[in-house]
């Protein structure tokens, strides 16, 4: 499903938030069609499934070794790779990053492609962790995923940002979410608060790219 929406931007350069939004519902559709609405739960499933996510590994759960595993693969891709500095090079500058030699392309279509198999161990993860599939399983998690990065320091125009960023800003959210029902906020409220953190930070990450972008221009003005 991911290199479709990769082919969708490389060959018909469509926006990557369109084509994302776009299969996303058509995604769901299609696998609501297929199953009939069906819901899968515990009685349906392996007992070797179920007890993945049970299993732990030197008093840590598997689950959180994964996540350190990705952490820290994704950490190295994008610090020490050619393909993680082409990303944060076509995240700021397209155009210049063809001049530079970077195929734009078929490098926005291998991170789809990761971004898909991504998706997919998350998806395996989670029904393992809940033990219940249905086309409603993570419904409205695609606003929780934006504001962890947005939090995080990540620029939605893309070319700015850090894995650990990304970590910290799902952890802070993660914590509110977790805290408000404590003191009985409303769901409603709680995605209100959320979209209101989005707001922040995108203000809050604007501002420090002008600021960043006049010192710069200062420097250059004085050399």
């Amino acid at each position: 499903l991911g290199a479709i929406n990769g082919f969708l931007v490389w060959r018909l350069n469509i926006p990557s938030i369109v084509v994302t939004l776009g299969t996303l519902t058509i995604y769901r559709g299609a696998t609501f069609v297929v199953s009939g609405g069906a819901w899968v739960n515990a009685d349906q499933m392996s007992p070797d499934f179920i007890n993945f996510q049970r299993a732990a590994f030197l008093g840590l759960p598997v689950l959180s070794w994964i996540a350190l595993a990705v952490i820290a693969l994704f950490f190295l891709v994008m610090t020490r790779t050619q393909i993680g500095r082409s990303i944060y090079a076509i995240g700021v500058n397209p155009t210049a990053s063809v001049y530079a030699g970077i195929n734009v392309g078929r490098t926005k279509f291998i991170v789809f492609c990761i971004s898909g198999m991504i998706g997919g161990l998350a998806g395996y993860l989670w029904i393992s962790r809940y033990v219940i599939a249905s086309v409603e399983v993570a419904n409205g998690y695609e606003l929780s995923i934006i504001a962890a990065c947005v939090i995080g320091g990540i620029s939605i125009a893309g070319g700015i940002g850090s894995v650990g960023g990304a970590v910290l800003g799902a952890l802070f959210l993660g914590i509110i979410s977790n805290a408000l029902p404590v003191i009985n906020i409303s769901p409603f409220w709680q995605m209100a608060i959320s979209g209101s953190a989005i707001i922040l930070a995108v203000v809050l990450n604007a501002r420090g790219e002008r600021r960043q972008g006049r010192i710069i221009l200062r420097k250059a003005e004085a050399a």
